[in-house]
């Protein structure tokens, strides 16, 4: 069978994004590990990098990294988000998250969570007794929400967190493109109070 020359040109611009989306991701794992091998004991230009090219790389508008403390979570890095929200996690940068919200749904299922639209979600800015609500919804006017562990065997160390501020979810695609839900290129070292 002959293929038609408009089905050609189809198979080529998809090979062709393929390969600009293969290059993007080759070019992002480089800059981390340029990061690593130039920044060694210095942790936050890492975690900068990994979440500023994890949000790039998904076409997130922002993005924030915690670590893990127990039960509660530090924020280590944040990427574009609003002033508001930046503001209110420099004055609280440990915080216990809502079950209810992606955070705190993967702090229990230690799984990769997107939440298509968190104003459609029952309860989602409506935190349960000891917990945070969902300032990044509030505050940075999140809908579609990716949350991804990072793990080191199988304890929780970290999390990147992207958002977008329209009703977008994440592809199948650009969620593996997000470094923890790969491989582990990096796992920092879980240290109590090791950023701050």
């Amino acid at each position: 069978m002959r293929e038609s020359r408009a089905d050609l040109e189809k198979k080529l611009e998809a090979r062709t994004r393929e390969l600009a989306e293969s290059l993007q991701q080759q070019a992002a794992t480089s800059e981390v590990l340029q990061v690593i091998s130039s920044s060694p004991g210095e942790l936050e230009p890492v975690f900068q990098a990994m979440l500023t090219n994890a949000t790039r790389l998904c076409e997130a508008k922002f993005g924030a990294m915690y670590l893990s403390e127990g039960s509660a979570f530090r924020v280590v890095a944040m990427h574009n988000v609003p002033p508001a929200f930046a503001e209110f996690r420099r004055h609280n940068p440990v915080f216990r998250p809502n079950p209810r919200i992606a955070l705190g749904r993967l702090a229990t299922t230690k799984q990769t969570i997107q939440i298509a639209d968190v104003q459609a979600e029952p309860g989602y800015f409506d935190p349960l007794p000891g917990f945070s609500s969902s300032q990044m919804g509030m505050l940075a006017g999140a809908r579609t929400v990716l949350a991804v562990p990072m793990l080191k065997e199988s304890e929780m160390v970290g999390v990147i967190v992207i958002y977008r501020q329209e009703v977008s979810p994440f592809t199948e695609k650009q969620i593996g493109l997000v470094p923890p839900s790969r491989r582990n290129l990096f796992v920092p070292p879980h240290t109590a109070g090791a950023n701050g």
